[in-house]
């Protein structure tokens, strides 16, 4: 119940604050959270791993919708979803730079012995069970293409 009641208190801060931002985001958090709690059917709390991928969704949701109302010269729109992306990141483990995160690939690439692009899943599998929620998987689809190539 970690998550849930950072989440909560996050909201009582957000609250006495009167940081709309904030709240919305968080709101979407909590929301998220009870609706994969309700799914499996039964009153046992989410694992860590499941929390970290619902609120990697809610950080990715928040930056395209961002990136697409920029590209329509939409920055009023585009602001608070960069924002509420920020905010929800806060709960997320400190993202790997470039460099570690291309480490990790080039040791997954010789861990699964890959040669080319048809090893891509392979590799792609093993590295993002590994950097589950520390990196962004874009980031990783690009490194390991690079690699891969």
């Amino acid at each position: 119940m970690g998550l849930q009641q950072d989440i909560m208190t996050a909201m009582k801060v957000a609250m006495k604050a009167k940081d709309q931002t904030a709240l919305a985001a968080l709101r979407a958090v909590k929301s998220e959270l009870l609706l994969a709690q309700t799914e499996t059917g039964s009153k046992e709390e989410i694992t860590e791993e499941q929390e970290i991928k619902i609120l990697s969704k809610l950080v990715k949701q928040r930056k395209d919708s961002a990136s697409i109302f920029t590209e329509q010269g939409r920055l009023d729109l585009a602001e608070p979803e960069l924002a509420q992306a920020e905010v929800i990141s806060q709960f997320l483990p400190e993202q790997l730079d470039e460099a570690a995160i291309e480490k990790v690939v080039v040791d997954a690439i010789a861990q699964v012995g890959a040669e080319g692009m048809k090893d891509m899943g392979k590799v792609m599998g093993v590295v993002n069970q590994q950097l589950a929620g520390k990196a962004d998987g874009k980031t990783i689809s690009t490194l390991v293409k690079k690699h891969l190539v």
